[in-house]
């Protein structure tokens, strides 16, 4: 082992250790790396030059139109959750279903579902579910491992269910690695990798798990002996309608968007954070003019998308076409200004930016020393260093992605999942993509493999966040035996996601044709 190799092997066991004394992520990950080239320097083992390239790296985050996504699909995710909008749901979704635990458990499935479309925050989400949740599953009869379980593994659904920060976050990484691969390999043409496409590639796997999710529900659950449970109460159509329509709406003009190929994901992600906090300002505009003014701008801005999908997106203004596009803009514009000050005024929208910006902040210092942490990986030779190990491993590509899956799977144990994308992609993710591996289908691969090592006990992030909130009466070993059927569930998907790679490819080709 050369001594660079050796310096390599120590700067990552300080890193990793740097990170679990506590110290902000962001500060280990930079900190570390920065230290150790320093020291490197003075025995020449390390070129200098090779920190002059960080500022521009930098600059390259701050100016990266993608990541600007990463706030407003935050903002539409925590206003979505201070308005109650999902609390509503729940309970109107659990009505329609029945009181038995059946019926109970498939509701708090298709509600984590459908919020884990407008959130994608595992944090937010289990603790949103154990608050609004947890208390109607014991009512209706689900024991406390079941509804423990239950609660863990749909809060990580917004790993994996488009939109989401954490594929946001993939498609920018995976992209770049993918090009540099590539055109190291001889290919100096590959087809890009975009955002769409991941969301694309996401969105049946999603779908895939909720239905194992569904199956093992419907098979397994059955109410605690001598629990009668509360009978199934009629729920008026205008209710289900007015409850359910709005965030349906704003999830299908978010996806369809990108998904139509009609707006960037950056784009789509704003029209996402307008629709939340019209939204939000609806539910609470307590004055007819002003719900009503709020109401016509949230379906101006549904019509506007509806005109771009159907062509209309090149009409000029003197068009009817045109003119109808800008007075739907003039009616957006009217109704944000009104839902912005409704919600400011109620002080809902100064906590909700605060959160993003906490967030937010949190994501870009966290890319930022990813940055440093790559070059100076860079600096010692790593890339050369991992392509060499991983060529040299039994299985060609195959037995290189094994290994990279088994690498995220046991750091989603320690590390939140934008450290472990922009620590784990651009230094491993190359010996993979410069093959004939699909990106797309290696970046759900991937996202899916976080989703399982955050529910894994006795490390998974999930069962932190749950175990928090949740109330001392259900003991950690009652958590541990409610996710274990999950993980198993997880696991599967992942084997028949590795068996069948077109689960993942087969919509994103079927869009790009």
């Amino acid at each position: 082992m050369s001594p660079q190799e050796m310096i390599l092997v120590a700067m990552f066991v300080a890193l990793f250790a740097g990170i679990l004394s506590g110290i902000p992520a962001m500060l280990a990950i930079a900190g570390v790396p920065l230290v150790t080239a320093v020291i490197a320097v003075q025995f020449d083992l390390f070129n200098a030059s090779f920190l002059s390239l960080f500022p521009a790296r930098v600059w390259g985050v701050m100016t990266n139109t993608l990541l600007m996504a990463v706030p407003l699909f935050v903002l539409m995710g925590v206003l979505l959750e201070r308005a109650q909008l999902a609390e509503r749901m729940l309970r109107v979704l659990a009505r329609m279903l029945g009181g038995s635990p059946r019926g109970m458990a498939v509701a708090v499935l298709l509600f984590s579902a459908v919020i884990a479309a407008s959130t994608g925050i595992i944090g937010a989400t289990v603790v949103m579910l154990v608050l609004i949740s947890l208390r109607p599953m014991l009512e209706a009869g689900i024991s406390k491992q079941q509804a423990s379980g239950l609660i863990c593994a749909s809060g990580t659904l917004g790993q994996i269910i488009p939109p989401s920060i954490v594929l946001v976050l993939l498609g920018d990484q995976i992209g770049n690695t993918y090009l540099e691969a590539q055109q190291r390999a001889g290919n100096f043409a590959p087809q890009p990798v975009s955002v769409a496409d991941l969301f694309a590639g996401a969105l049946m796997p999603g779908l895939m798990l909720v239905g194992l999710y569904a199956l093992w529900l419907l098979f397994t659950l059955r109410p605690a002996k001598g629990h009668v449970a509360p009978r199934a109460a009629r729920v008026p159509l205008r209710e289900v309608v007015f409850t359910f329509l709005p965030p349906m709406l704003l999830i299908l003009a978010v996806l369809g968007s990108i998904l139509g190929g009609i707006a960037t994901a950056t784009e789509a992600a704003g029209l996402g954070a307008v629709g939340a906090l019209l939204m939000a300002a609806f539910s609470g505009a307590a004055r007819m003019p002003a719900r009503v003014l709020i109401a016509i701008a949230g379906l101006s801005a549904f019509a506007l998308v509806g005109l771009r999908i159907a062509g209309f997106d090149r009409a000029t203004h003197d068009s009817v076409a045109g003119l109808l596009a800008i007075g739907a803009a003039v009616l957006i514009a009217l109704g944000v200004v009104v839902a912005a000050a409704r919600l400011w005024q109620g002080r809902m929208l100064q906590g909700a930016l605060m959160e993003t910006m906490r967030i937010s902040g949190m994501v870009f210092g966290i890319v930022i020393a990813a940055s440093m942490l790559a070059l100076v990986f860079r600096g010692f030779g790593g890339d050369r260093t991992v392509s060499a190990l991983m060529a040299g491993l039994p299985g060609g590509q195959l037995g290189a992605l094994l290994l990279v899956m088994a690498v995220v799977f046991v750091l989603g144990f320690i590390l939140e999942a934008v450290e472990i994308i922009y620590i784990v992609v651009p230094l491993l993710g190359p010996a993979v993509l410069g093959g004939d591996i699909s990106p797309v289908w290696f970046a759900v691969l991937l996202a899916m493999n976080l989703q399982t090592s955050f529910l894994t006990p006795p490390f998974g992030f999930a069962l932190f966040y749950y175990r928090s909130v949740a109330p001392r009466t259900i003991s950690t070993a009652q958590i541990y035996r409610g996710v274990f059927p999950f993980v198993m569930l997880q696991l599967l998907a992942l084997v028949i996601l590795i068996a069948v790679p077109s689960i993942a490819t087969w919509l994103p080709d079927l869009i790009l044709n």
